[in-house]
């Protein structure tokens, strides 16, 4: 099992988006994320680091493992 990762914000943002999520709207410090065919969205909080509980809970709403959410981290612009 993959360590979880210290990422930003933004830098979790970029992964979902590479995972098929997209940005659909801004709220205060949230960056609010869907996926077509997905019933849940995502509130990414815009902060330098995110806590280790908030994100396995984006991973688990998103239905991403900790081992795919690396892989987009780890993927280049693609």
């Amino acid at each position: 099992m993959a360590k979880l990762p210290v990422v930003s914000g933004w830098q979790a943002v970029r992964a979902f988006e590479r995972a098929g999520f997209e940005v659909r709207r801004r709220e205060g410090s949230h960056i609010i994320m869907g996926k077509s065919g997905h019933a849940a969205t995502l509130s990414v909080p815009d902060h330098r680091e995110l806590k280790p509980g908030t994100l396995r809970a984006l991973l688990r709403k998103g239905g991403l493992s900790v081992e795919q959410f690396v892989e987009m981290l780890g993927r280049s612009g693609s």
